[in-house]
């Protein structure tokens, strides 16, 4: 090829690539033109359901345009079922009366089937979905709710269970002046859990570290370690309410959970300074196994049972020859609180327990309020338990 055919065919390839820079160029051009902004710079829009109404009432709504019926459930345990009305853009509404400020729990019923409020991010969770969630905030805030006071922290802790030889975790509540009392050693609540929830539902639904923070602010609590372990062992109730349940979960108890804490935390070492509590399946764990070692805890606290309320509980299937000796129990605890709501169908269950108890000279406390078995009378049972420990 002679030089002037050389010349010519390198600007042909110089154009081609010029071009093909220009397409490129443009191309690009035109899909970043694809996208913009306009309209993001505006205010967020109100929330679409619920809505806490200034009085106290709620607005609930939800967008089902196909549905032939909509009826909203509200509350855990007294439930209010009212039917919804749709409007012309198939969004169905309903609005409550006012009610006293707290936390509630709700559901949709969509033509037979039921469901949460999935506009809502705020759900009640454990071994399931339960429902959505509703807060109505008190003036000035309740007992569980967020106040202007010092915060603590709540730990993720993971360690390997030996009985179940399987990976766990528990929640551990720090309080805020454990950061600057570098000298204390602090005592420890071991908090459990029931039946239908995990580790994690004594933080989220419990609102065990926002309660404690309230109540140790205000001096009517002494600063502790709060420890909430999972209290199931194969995924169900009965795993974590039979005797071989129990056993399996004493020595996870005694061997993996609390060495984990006394080695890793400044905590007290002596029973004066240990106390468990728990809910419904946990407050049955926590009343075996706090009276199964009795030299290890001084305080007990249980809150409505489903083995102590059916009315067939066992001290010597469940806590063999602690009752041979009342006199001991009541020289080793120095509390021994045991509470259900008068709603609750194992109330009369926990009214014959106490008495049988007291018959026998067993020195405890009870304790009920007009709920049932739902989270604000477990909440309320926290608050005034804790109050009481460690003095």
């Amino acid at each position: 090829m002679n030089r002037k055919m050389k010349t010519k065919a390198l600007v042909i390839m110089i154009g081609i690539t010029t071009i093909s820079s220009m397409i490129q160029t443009i191309s690009a051009q035109q899909k970043q033109s694809k996208f913009s902004t306009e309209g993001w710079w505006k205010p967020a829009a109100p929330p679409f359901s619920p809505v806490v109404n200034e009085d106290n009432s709620i607005t609930f709504r939800v967008k089902a345009p196909n549905a032939k019926e909509v009826i909203l459930h509200f509350d855990e345990w007294d439930v209010l079922s009212k039917p919804m009305v749709k409007d012309e853009l198939g969004v169905w509404t309903v609005t409550i009366e006012p009610v006293a400020p707290r936390l509630y729990q709700y559901l949709f019923e969509i033509d037979g089937v039921r469901t949460i409020d999935f506009t809502n991010p705020v759900v009640k969770s454990g071994t399931s979905i339960y429902g959505s969630v509703v807060e109505v905030h008190g003036v000035p805030p309740r007992y569980d709710e967020l106040q202007n006071v010092q915060h603590g922290e709540v730990h993720i802790i993971r360690y390997t269970s030996t009985p179940l030889k399987k990976p766990r975790e528990m929640y551990v509540y720090i309080p805020a002046v454990y950061r600057t009392e570098q000298n204390a050693a602090f005592p420890v609540l071991y908090l459990r859990h029931g039946g239908g929830d995990n580790e994690s539902s004594w933080v989220k639904d419990g609102r065990a570290a926002v309660i404690l923070d309230n109540l140790i602010a205000s001096g009517k609590a002494k600063p502790m370690l709060v420890v909430m372990s999972n209290g199931l062992t194969d995924g169900s109730w009965a795993g974590g309410s039979t005797v071989e349940g129990m056993d399996i979960l004493e020595e996870e108890l005694l061997s993996d959970i609390i060495p984990v804490i006394e080695q890793n935390y400044r905590v007290a070492v002596n029973k004066e300074k240990r106390a468990i509590a728990g809910l419904s399946m946990g407050g049955g764990q926590a009343y075996v196994l706090g009276l199964r070692n009795i030299d290890k805890f001084s305080y007990i606290g249980q809150f409505s049972a489903g083995i102590i309320g059916d009315g067939k509980f066992s001290h010597e299937h469940y806590t063999p020859k602690i009752m041979d000796s009342t006199a001991n129990i009541n020289k080793q605890l120095r509390l021994l609180w045991i509470s259900c709501g008068t709603k609750d169908p194992r109330y009369d269950g926990h009214v014959a327990f106490v008495e049988n108890l007291r018959r026998q000279g067993v020195n405890c406390e009870f304790h009920s309020a007009a709920y049932g078995h739902e989270w604000e009378f477990w909440r309320q049972q926290l608050r005034d338990f804790m109050q009481r420990l460690f003095k």
